[in-house]
C-alpha cells in the first residue's frame, strides 16, 4: 500500500511545481526588470544614436508595460526560447546553453560524487571513533572545508599540480587538452578519424559511447582538480552532518538493544545506524547540488572551464540581461528539482513520514 501512496505523493509534488514555476519566472523577470540601468545603452555603447536605440528598445519589447513583457517572457520560456544575447552578436541563448549547461552538470556531478564518497565514510568513522585521532583529523578537515574559499583552493591546486609538479593533464585549458578539443565536435562523421560525436554534451559519456578511452582519460584528468575544489566545501558539510547524525542514532535504544543481542559492531553500524543517519544527510546532499552550481562560477573561472559559471561572469560584465535571466531561471529550477528529489528520497528512507 505504501508504494501506491508514495506514487500519489510524487504526483502531487510534481503538480505543486506549476505555481513554483510561475514564482521562479516572476522573480527572474524582476531581476532583469528592476535593475536601474538601460540594457539597450549597455548593448550599444557609443555605437548607436537615439533613433537606433529606440528601434532596438521596440524590437526587444522594452517599450511595453511590465506585465506584457512578463507575459511574453513566460510564453517564450514555454517554448524553451530564452531569447537572444546582444553582447554576443544576438546569438540565441539556447545555443550557448547546449554546450555550457552539460559541462557544468558534468562538473557538479563529479564534484558531488567526490563529496558523497569521501564525506559519508569520513563522517561514520569520525562518529564511531569519537574523541580519538580519526575524529580529531576529520573535524579539522571539515573545519578547513567550510573556511577555505573555493577560488583560493583552486589556485593552490593549480600551483601545486600544474605549476610545481608539471602534470600537463591538469592544465587549465577547458574540458579537454588542445589535441582532443578538435576531435570533440558536433555532427562529425561516425567513421571520422579521431572524431568523437557530441551527443549528450557530456565528455565522459560521449567518449564511452564512442569507445575512446584516451578521450575519456583526458576528460577525467581535466575534471579532477576543479571537481575536487568544488566538492571540498560540500564534503565538509556532509561529513559534519553524517557525524552528528550517527552520534545521535548510536545513542538510541534500538542500537543498544542490537548490541545487547550480540550483533557485531559492523552489522550494527551498517544495518541499523547508517540508514537512519542518512535521512538528514540526504537533505544536505540534495540541497548542496544546487549550491555547487553557484560555486561553479568561481571554480570555472579559475580553471578556465567552459561552463555556466564562466559564462555567467561574461554576461554580468556585459550587462546582458537575457543571459543573466536565463542563468537565474535555470539555477532556480535546479534548486526546485533538487528539493523535490530530496523530499521523495526522504519519504522513501523514513517510513514514519506521512504521505499526505
Amino acid at each position: 500500500m505504501r508504494p501506491v501512496r508514495l506514487l500519489v505523493y510524487v504526483v502531487r509534488r510534481l503538480l505543486l511545481l506549476v505555481p513554483v514555476f510561475f514564482g521562479v519566472t516572476l522573480i527572474t523577470f524582476a531581476v532583469g526588470f528592476i535593475i536601474p540601468t538601460d540594457p539597450v545603452h549597455a548593448w550599444c555603447g557609443q555605437k548607436c544614436d537615439a533613433g537606433q536605440m529606440a528601434l532596438i528598445r521596440e524590437w526587444a519589447g522594452f517599450d511595453l508595460p511590465w506585465y506584457q513583457q512578463y507575459w511574453n517572457y513566460v510564453v517564450r520560456l514555454s517554448h524553451f526560447d530564452f531569447g537572444l544575447m546582444p553582447s554576443q552578436g544576438f546569438r540565441p541563448v539556447s545555443d550557448e546553453l547546449v554546450t555550457r549547461f552539460p559541462a557544468t552538470v558534468e562538473l557538479t556531478s563529479v564534484a558531488m560524487i567526490f563529496a558523497v564518497i569521501l564525506g559519508i565514510p569520513t563522517g561514520i568513522i569520525s562518529a564511531t571513533r569519537k574523541d580519538h585521532l580519526p575524529d580529531h583529523l576529520t573535524r579539522a578537515i571539515a573545519l578547513s572545508g567550510v573556511s577555505i574559499p573555493i577560488f583560493w583552493l583552486g589556485i593552490m591546486l593549480l600551483w601545486l599540480f600544474y605549476g610545481q609538479l608539471r602534470i600537463e593533464q591538469f592544465a587549465p585549458v577547458g574540458r579537454l587538452s588542445f589535441v582532443n578539443q578538435s576531435w570533440y565536435v558536433e555532427g562529425c562523421p561516425p567513421s571520422g578519424p579521431g572524431c568523437v560525436n557530441r551527443v549528450t554534451g557530456l565528455v565522459i559519456l560521449d567518449s564511452l559511447l564512442r569507445g575512446r578511452g584516451d578521450v575519456l582519460l583526458d576528460g577525467l584528468a581535466h575534471l579532477i582538480l576543479p571537481a575536487f575544489a568544488l566538492a571540498y566545501t560540500t564534503m565538509a558539510l556532509i561529513t559534519r552532518m553524517m557525524r552528528s547524525s550517527m552520534l545521535e542514532v548510536l545513542g538510541q535504544d534500538y542500537i543498544k538493544a542490537a548490541r545487547a543481542k550480540g550483533l557485531s559492531e559492523r552489522v550494527v553500524i551498517k544495518k541499523h545506524a547508517k540508514r537512519n543517519a542518512m535521512i538528514p544527510t540526504t537533505t544536505v546532499i540534495g540541497l548542496s547540488f544546487g549550491g555547487l552550481l553557484g560555486g561553479a562560477v568561481l571554480t570555472e573561472t579559475v580553471f578556465t572551464y567552459p561552463g555556466m559559471g564562466q559564462w555567467a561572469v561574461s554576461m554580468l560584465v556585459s550587462l546582458d540581461f537575457t543571459g543573466v535571466m536565463a542563468l537565474t531561471f535555470i539555477t532556480a529550477l535546479v534548486y526546485v528539482f533538487a528539493n523535490l528529489v530530496v523530499d521523495i528520497v526522504y519519504a522513501y528512507l523514513d517510513p514514519r513520514i506521512k504521505l499526505e
